[in-house]
């Protein structure tokens, strides 16, 4: 039996598109996904991203991207085999995925940056009595703080999920002004299959799955 994918299960989405769960906020398409910053600099449009490495479990080599907005105020990261799964036919080292990505944000003099809030887009299929994570942590190098964001789909669960969560100002960290700092974005999908044997997933690995970070901007 193959792993399920986005492709070969068919989502009947009853419990929505968007999800809710602790720390999270619902958010509509329309609305900006986050409030200004007060004070905050327009993103300055001469910004060089580029990612430095990329690996782990849920990202082989060549199936994940990075891509800023054109106006540098957010990038997303897609995946294209990023499913984990446990239960039924599944390998017992199916049930975690990781992937750690470093970013180096070229910003240009005088300004700097932090992460504001993350939205994150998937699918999974979870079984009564099994339950699938995702969480996120991302963090400067070099820094003793970051951010953490986690949330779990408890069973029975089948259809699409969103999360969108926001920085906390009182914790917001901005990238050094005077030293290069790249920013690491470590993620996971875990799967517990608890007491069914059948098979249950989580994933991120389609066109309209994929996780967007926000961004502010400020001078110096």
């Amino acid at each position: 039996m193959l792993v399920p994918t986005v492709a070969t299960v068919a989502y009947v989405g009853t419990n929505g598109a968007d999800t809710v769960r602790a720390g999270s906020v619902a958010a509509s398409d329309e609305a900006p996904e986050f409030e200004p910053v007060p004070d905050a600099a327009p993103p300055p449009r001469d910004v060089n991203l580029k990612v430095e490495t990329i690996n782990g479990s849920g990202c082989p080599a060549g199936t994940t991207k990075v891509t800023p907005t054109n106006d540098n105020a957010a990038f997303t990261v897609t995946y294209q085999k990023y499913v984990a799964w446990a239960g039924g036919d599944a390998p017992p080292t199916e049930f975690r995925k990781n992937c750690q990505i470093n970013v180096h944000v070229d910003a240009p003099k005088g300004y700097t940056y932090a992460v504001i809030g993350v939205v994150s887009r998937g699918f999974a299929h979870v079984e009564p009595g099994a339950t699938a994570l995702q969480s996120t942590l991302y963090y400067f190098q070099g820094s003793s703080g970051g951010q953490t964001v986690s949330h779990e789909l408890d069973g029975p669960y089948h259809g699409a999920w969103r999360f969108r969560d926001r920085t906390d100002p009182a914790k917001r960290e901005y990238a050094p002004c005077d030293k290069e700092r790249n920013l690491n974005i470590n993620s996971q999908l875990r799967v517990t299959k608890g007491d069914s044997d059948k098979a249950s997933f989580i994933a991120m690995e389609a066109s309209n799955a994929n996780a967007v970070y926000h961004l502010t901007w400020k001078r110096c």
